[in-house]
């Protein structure tokens, strides 16, 4: 992937000379009524690395995603007293900082053609672990998260070299695409909250009849942000022809085989389980960055339409 033409954005706060504190630390996972056996948090603590929503809704349910409450048990002062702000100048940095720009760039020309204004989320990068505001603690191990309540992007930078050596799903040069792609998913999670989708969902999800009917709301969910991040590649391909270079798109397309729930499942205990699936399978992870990728518009992501998985 060629960046070097990408405008930087500012919205970054980069607290990764912060010696992975977290302001306040000691904040664990909630664990829900009962607890969860061992076997499950290993399942949920791969299933955090397929990135997405914060992992905890998966634990706890979906506080977070409330209309901007409160999530319970956790501190919200995002106080870092060595955070810096704007555009970071080493080169993991800087690349990020350029995808976001191109991001909001392009979806703001979207939201524009429709009437609508865009904002777009700041990322947080943290080594180890950071606070999260009101979604709590994160951590390393929980891979990249979007928390809808503080519209921002939580980042280990740390986990694109976990893609690279420990899931396979990229290498060399491709890495950086595949890092673009995940910063686009997370992105996606912020347009879906910017157009209410969250909140319907969340309530969808508080009605629910069974733990498989809301997990399956979920996964519609996570695939349409991987739809989305289809969406903004072939946007950004039409505004730099060019950006793209060979083995972008294959890489990418690894990444989410490799983070597919099937993959995650079969290789944390050796089965899968439907019914438990959070983020899809690995080929309706492929299949959905694709199909956002070869149409190009937000109605191609109906995910949630009948028949749509």
């Amino acid at each position: 992937m060629r960046y070097d033409d990408f405008r930087r954005s500012d919205d970054i706060d980069d607290r990764r000379d912060d010696s992975g504190g977290g302001g306040g630390g000691g904040i664990g996972l909630p664990i829900g009524g009962g607890g969860l056996g061992i076997g499950t948090l290993i399942v949920l603590g791969l299933v955090g690395w397929a990135f997405g929503i914060d992992p905890r809704v998966l634990i706890g349910g979906a506080e977070i995603l409330k209309g901007g409450g409160q999530a319970p048990s956790y501190q919200s002062d995002r106080r870092q007293g060595s955070a810096k702000t704007g555009a970071p100048t080493d080169e993991m940095g800087s690349m990020i900082s350029g995808i976001l720009g191109e991001i909001d760039d392009r979806w703001s020309e979207v939201f524009k053609a429709s009437g609508q204004t865009y904002t777009g989320p700041r990322i947080v990068l943290f080594r180890n672990a950071t606070n999260g505001g009101r979604c709590g603690m994160a951590q390393a191990a929980m891979g990249p998260f979007y928390c809808p309540p503080e519209k921002e992007i939580f980042l280990d930078t740390g986990f694109f070299r976990e893609i690279e050596t420990r899931f396979h799903g990229c290498s060399g040069n491709a890495c950086k695409f595949t890092a673009a792609y995940i910063i686009a998913h997370e992105a996606g999670h912020h347009v879906q909250n910017l157009l209410g989708i969250l909140p319907r969902v969340t309530r969808l999800q508080q009605q629910a009849g069974s733990k498989a009917e809301s997990n399956a709301l979920q996964v519609k969910v996570e695939l349409q942000a991987d739809c989305l991040s289809g969406v903004w590649t072939n946007l950004e391909e039409k505004k730099r022809p060019g950006f793209l270079e060979a083995g972008d798109i294959d890489a990418a397309l690894t990444t989410a085989s490799a983070i597919g729930d099937d993959t995650l499942q079969r290789q944390a205990t050796g089965r899968v389980v439907p019914d438990s699936f959070t983020h899809g399978s690995a080929a309706q992870r492929k299949h959905w960055f694709m199909t956002g990728y070869q149409q190009g518009t937000i109605q191609a992501c109906n995910t949630f339409a009948a028949g749509a998985l």
